[in-house]
């Protein structure tokens, strides 16, 4: 399984333990081949006394220890032959260990073993636990363990990119397989909900599930935590009433989707397309070389400048509730000092965007008219810096990213800016990268190359867009 590379951990760890409110450290699970490979894990403890699994896997989410453990730590032989440490006896093969307490009858014991997934036998000698957060090695699986709204956060972020939907499991009493075992056996993210022994032996509290991912997959998860909290999905979840009217706290999709869609796309003829890039890709230049060709060109960071403007009604609920402070020597609104604030804090921002994005849109809506009332079979541009970060595409016929790989991003930015490379580097660290937002792209312009090659490609981009704009 891919993990991530070392050095990394703390930081995304760190973001996922706030977007998600954590109570308990995120769990590095690894099988090791050799239990030698125990003394050379920074800070690792030993037990002093026979345990079981679900006790090892408290102590590290909960006591903040890096924890290690080979067959003979084991207090009885359910635990260890999940891990594929030993094989399992033969009167658990019968059915008589299960049909004592958890079944009826040994032959459901039977089915009960068989049903269990567990590690082949003799791959592993022991087993290490710690948490992520200090990166004590490079993890198989992450476990986290959280409240069953958590949980549901974690498979939307999971879902959001790619997705595919999730089949849980649920054997009972040895849950601890459903969640590591399946997860090693099937590279696949398993949820469970923890059985008697680990709440009794292991404190997992009553509201609490678990998640076994493979490490490979923890920055996708966190990426769609992300995704998710700017387009307004987060937790704690926040009710919004059940006897009252909730259509000014669901999505626009459920309730204003079809009004804005009939705005965006409603000419008879035309084509109205979502336009952007990232900082350096020259997605200006390619904007100004289509207007010279006939394109209208709707450009939504003037519109942001212009709402915020003095007199404006958004102009005044920002200075209301931020203060003087972001204010210039002239009285306008001060870009600097504003990004200054809402920079690392989201929920300053939304309350930013919470101002301006509907005096935004009423001004797209109103520039768009107006040039569809003069020009319904034109092609409008609609230029949009964060169209992928504000979940904008749907609006869109086509939407078009202009692209340059990082490399050749951070070599333009250097230059245009005279700034280092660690600068560069951090200014696109802070922004989606290229890559995502090229994968919501319905057409490319591959800026790379050579001027000669933009200008090949924005003409042929031109043509498909001037037929789709006279279609039916």
């Amino acid at each position: 399984m891919p993990a991530e590379k070392s050095g990394q951990w703390e930081k995304l760890v760190r973001r996922m333990e706030q977007l998600l409110r954590l109570k308990s450290f995120p769990v590095a699970f690894k099988m090791l081949a050799d239990k030698e490979e125990l003394s050379s894990i920074p800070y690792l403890r030993r037990p002093e006394h026979k345990v079981s699994l679900c006790q090892l896997i408290s102590l590290v989410r909960s006591f903040d220890w890096s924890v290690g453990a080979d067959l003979d730590d084991f207090l009885f032989a359910a635990c260890p032959s999940i891990l594929g440490l030993r094989e399992l006896p033969e009167y658990h093969r019968d059915g008589t260990f299960r049909s004592i307490v958890w079944v009826a009858t040994k032959k459901d014991g039977q089915r009960y073993e068989q049903a269990i997934p567990r590690l082949p036998v003799d791959q592993y000698q022991a087993v290490a636990m710690a948490p992520l957060v200090y990166e004590p090695f490079e993890p198989d699986i992450v476990l986290i363990y959280g409240n069953p709204a958590q949980m549901m956060m974690l498979i939307n972020a999971l879902q959001f990119q790619d997705y595919q939907v999730m089949q849980f499991f649920c054997v009972g009493e040895s849950s601890c397989s459903d969640a590591i075992a399946r997860c090693y056996l099937d590279h696949k993210p398993s949820l469970s909900i923890p059985c008697y022994g680990e709440r009794r032996y292991g404190h997992a509290q009553d509201d609490e599930m678990v998640m076994a991912l493979p490490a490979g997959l923890m920055a996708k998860a966190l990426a769609g935590l992300e995704a998710l909290y700017r387009r307004g999905v987060r937790y704690p979840i926040s009710f919004s009433g059940v006897e009252g009217d909730i259509t000014a706290a669901l999505p626009v999709s459920y309730t204003r989707l079809e009004e804005m869609l009939s705005k965006v796309r409603g000419m008879p003829h035309g084509v109205v397309v979502g336009l952007t890039g990232s900082i350096a890709s020259g997605k200006s230049t390619v904007a100004r070389r289509l207007v010279e060709l006939g394109a209208h060109l709707i450009d939504f960071d003037l519109i942001a400048r212009q709402v915020v403007e003095p007199g404006q009604p958004a102009y005044q609920e920002i200075v209301d509730y931020f203060g003087k402070q972001v204010l210039d020597d002239q009285g306008g609104l001060d870009r600097k000092k504003m990004s200054a604030i809402v920079f690392s804090d989201l929920e300053k921002r939304k309350k930013l965007e919470g101002f301006t994005h509907p005096r935004i849109y009423e001004e797209f809506f109103a520039q768009l008219q107006a040039i569809t009332a003069k020009d319904p079979q034109g092609v409008v541009m609609v230029d949009v810096p964060l169209l992928v970060e504000l979940n904008l595409m749907y609006l869109f016929e086509k939407n078009v990213v202009v692209y340059v790989t990082p490399e050749v991003q951070v070599e333009r930015l250097m230059a245009r800016d005279g700034i280092s490379q660690d600068e560069a580097e951090q200014i696109m660290a802070n922004q989606l990268g290229m890559d995502q937002k090229k994968g919501f792209a319905d057409m490319v312009i591959n800026n790379d190359g050579t001027p000669e090659q933009t200008e090949e490609q924005i003409l042929a981009l031109w043509d498909e867009l001037k037929a789709l704009a006279m279609a039916d």
